[in-house]
């Protein structure tokens, strides 16, 4: 694959480019351990005796710690490395596969699958590792390979892990599976811990001077942060309210967890005070300062970009088989081709961000996303197949394009906060998930893709305010020097 700007050689496995193949392996293995139990919960449900209330709340647990674990992660990853932290996550996550594939009743599968919503989080990591490694003209064509390639370990997940468990074990066979993705795992930690570094051979890996918190640079700054933090809370708070209506939990544990939400979020705001109490003191110099409002809007685009990509995936087979009355199995390939289109669209999305500007980019490749979700919902059984199959195809690209052109900004605001920024957009992203999935159980299917279209609208209105990066940015360096980093 080429950059107008500079080559990069993706057949090569040496330098930069061995570093970005490792990498999006790791995401896909941490893909592929996320949503290893998808494709075999009609197996578990059997093996178990599960009713579908219980089916409904396992998926609902796998994705509930991504949100936190995201953000969590960023901070480690600023602070110890990606080479660490990445390791160490497929560690612990294949080590959580072996207590799913070992669980005996339905309480250790949902506390494992609460657990395993950490691979969920690996995607954070590599933003940071990728972005140490690529220069800016190349940066957003590394990011979208990475993303892209890595995101398919769901749909490889899909396709393997039934046959696999078919040939391992029967109606055990879901066991086996599950487990040796575990093995893979663990192997990939020790393999990905020899073989890469943070840096390239003489670069500096920037550290955040504080931890605990993102440091802001403004006032104005730090109450956009914390505002910014309401939405993860309100997320979680929604799902509890989802496992509660299927009746798992009673209300007075529900008012019980959003009272303990409530608490760690007057938690952490008191932390992000503690870490950004000088400014209160004493304004930050202009040379230091960087603004906050790149990472709000950022992470609304990446929540209706990212967010409802997830949300889609999860509805469109049923959607075609509804609508135009196709076999189960035809309308399920054409479920997974809108999540496929991501190996092309964010790649592209990068590409398209380096050649042609990061701003206008991302607010072009928005509008077309919302026009294509405006087009969806007149979708109906009188349109050919053919038309409405290449309509979808369309708005995944452009969405998935969209969502490479935020992650190729991600690295240019601040080189020693990149993991903490990427894990609030990437939370972000699971955040409109869970929106996108509640509004879809209150309306109609035209109506959600409406919705859809215009979330994508307003986004994209809000992208006009989105800086353009500089020529330059700067980092301290320990000793307090100031080093500037070339951007372009």
């Amino acid at each position: 694959m080429k950059n107008s700007g500079a080559n990069i050689n993706f057949f090569s496995f040496t330098g930069k480019t061995k570093i970005l193949h490792m990498t999006w392996m790791a995401f896909f293995i941490t893909f592929v351990v996320w949503f290893n139990h998808a494709p075999l919960l009609v197996a578990i449900q059997s093996t178990l005796g599960l009713d579908d209330q219980q089916i409904k709340t396992l998926l609902i647990l796998n994705v509930a710690l991504t949100i936190p674990a995201r953000i969590v992660i960023g901070m480690l990853v600023d602070s110890f490395g990606p080479r660490n932290i990445y390791s160490l996550l497929l560690l612990i996550t294949g080590a959580f596969c072996f207590f799913f594939s070992l669980s005996t009743s339905f309480e250790m599968l949902a506390l494992a699958r609460f657990l395993l919503g950490f691979a969920g989080a690996g995607f954070v990591i590599g933003i940071r590792m990728i972005s140490e490694w690529f220069p800016a003209r190349q940066l957003g064509l590394a990011e979208g390979i990475y993303k892209g390639l890595g995101n398919i370990g769901s749909a490889a997940a899909a396709i393997s892990l039934p046959t696999l468990a078919l040939v391992l074990g029967g109606d055990e066979g879901w066991r086996y599976a599950t487990g040796i993705t575990g093995v893979i795992a663990i192997i990939y930690a020790g393999i990905y811990y020899m073989s890469v570094r943070d840096t390239p051979a003489g670069s500096t890996y920037f550290k955040p001077n504080k931890s605990g918190g993102l440091a802001v640079t403004s006032k104005s700054d730090f109450i956009q942060y914390l505002l910014i933090n309401i939405p993860m809370y309100g997320a979680l708070s929604l799902l509890t309210w989802k496992v509660q209506l299927l009746g798992l939990i009673s209300h007075t544990a529900l008012i019980g967890i959003n009272a303990v939400l409530i608490v760690l979020f007057l938690f952490q705001s008191k932390k992000i005070y503690n870490v950004n109490a000088e400014i209160f003191q004493k304004p930050v110099e202009k040379i230091h300062q960087y603004k906050f409002k790149q990472v709000t809007i950022l992470s609304l685009a990446y929540a209706v970009t990212f967010g409802s990509e997830l949300a889609v995936v999860s509805m469109l087979p049923l959607f075609f088989k509804n609508v135009f009355l196709v076999p189960v199995a035809l309308a399920g390939v054409f479920g997974a081709c809108f999540a496929a289109m991501d190996i092309m669209s964010c790649p592209s999305g990068g590409w398209i961000s380096d050649k042609f500007g990061r701003k206008k980019s991302l607010i072009v490749l928005l509008f077309l996303a919302s026009v294509g979700f405006f087009v969806m919902s007149r979708i109906n059984a009188d349109w050919p197949i053919e038309v409405a199959v290449i309509t979808m195809m369309c708005s995944s690209f452009f969405l998935g394009s969209a969502a490479g052109c935020v992650f190729a900004v991600v690295p240019l605001i601040r080189r020693s906060l990149t993991g903490q920024i990427a894990g609030i957009v990437g939370a972000y992203g699971n955040i409109g998930a869970v929106i996108f999935l509640t509004v879809f159980s209150f309306v109609s299917t035209p109506a959600f893709f409406i919705t859809i279209a215009a979330s994508i609208f307003v986004a994209a209105v809000a992208a006009i305010l989105l800086d353009e990066p500089k020529d330059k940015m700067f980092e301290v360096l320990p000793d307090g020097s100031v080093q500037m980093i070339e951007v372009h």
